[in-house]
């Protein structure tokens, strides 16, 4: 595991403990058995919906995206902003944003994550 995704735990240590699960030669970044986050090349990316991307986008940062044969992919999670690795007030609440957009992502029934309390 790299340092990069080994100091996520400090970094989103306001927000709740996090799990790191090796994917397709990134990590996913996990709360609650539910995925928030992703990193790909030690960039994090947060996870984006209707309702959040706009944060994200006011701030000018790109969206993940990855190639499928000669298409580009866009996926719903976006780099997260600087400012989270400095500021543990920061972490915690671009970590909530993305945590919430993937509960309002999650299939109906689905038992994984639950709502932080």
């Amino acid at each position: 595991m790299s340092d990069f995704v080994d100091n996520l735990n400090e970094v989103f240590a306001l927000f709740g403990p996090i799990q790191t699960r090796r994917m397709f030669g990134g990590y996913g970044v996990y709360h609650d058995s539910l995925m928030f986050g992703l990193v790909a090349d030690d960039v994090l990316y947060l996870k984006a919906d209707d309702k959040s991307s706009d944060a994200f986008s006011q701030l000018g940062l790109s969206q993940f995206e990855y190639e499928k044969g000669s298409k580009k992919v866009k996926m719903s999670y976006y780099m997260a902003p600087e400012e989270i690795f400095d500021d543990p007030n920061e972490a915690r609440e671009w970590a909530t944003r993305a945590f919430d957009a993937a509960l309002r992502a999650r299939k109906p029934g689905s038992k994984k994550g639950s709502k932080k309390k």
